[in-house]
């Protein structure tokens, strides 16, 4: 059975994001969601949130990025009876793919997915633990396209909205929807 939002203060959903000073480099804050993942109460908690958000929409498959959007997307694309691609890091995806590189806070990145993942107009639900400056869903979100695919939303945990991640997306016409934004949530 479904948690219902209402039913529950999602606030504790921050309360239970780790945060890790000086990882994965010097400077950096990490936002660690895995004690989320590791409580059921919470995970279900978590998924349900997003499952309420999106059953009843006509989406076609879930999209997760690279590694904790698998753990969210995997879950919520089976709770809406729908398929789930995986866009992996580079050099990670066996069969014929496309990449996208994009700027990480310290560094540069490319991610790729399959070229038969996400056929011509397919809704496409785009998934990741978190938003920051938006490289990692803007990068997604470009593979998508260039598949054909239509992105009728990217969902996320938490959104820094101290950096402009979340503003790129939105002014590229592709609605944001997270649960969190700093360290607060709805």
């Amino acid at each position: 059975m479904l948690v219902h939002p209402e039913a529950v203060g999602v606030n504790v959903l921050a309360e239970k994001i780790r945060k890790i000073e000086n990882w994965p480099q010097k400077g950096i804050l990490f936002h660690d969601i895995t004690p989320v993942l590791q409580s059921a109460e919470y995970f279900r908690l978590l998924v349900d949130l997003m499952v309420y958000r999106y059953m009843g929409q006509k989406i076609d498959v879930v999209a997760g990025l690279d590694a904790r959007g698998f753990i969210i997307g995997a879950a919520l694309a089976y709770q809406l009876n729908v398929g789930f691609v995986p866009i992996r890091k580079k050099g990670k995806l066996p069969f014929d793919t496309v990449s996208q590189s994009y700027a990480l806070e310290y560094g540069e990145a490319t991610v790729e997915i399959h070229t038969d993942a996400i056929g011509k107009g397919d809704r496409v639900l785009l998934v990741d633990d978190l938003v920051a400056t938006g490289g990692t869903m803007m990068a997604g979100m470009e593979l998508i396209r260039r598949l054909g695919g239509d992105i009728i939303e990217v969902a996320a945990i938490l959104e820094f909205t101290d950096l402009d991640g979340g503003k790129k997306i939105r002014e590229s016409g592709v609605p944001l929807f997270t649960l969190c934004q700093n360290e607060g949530c709805m």
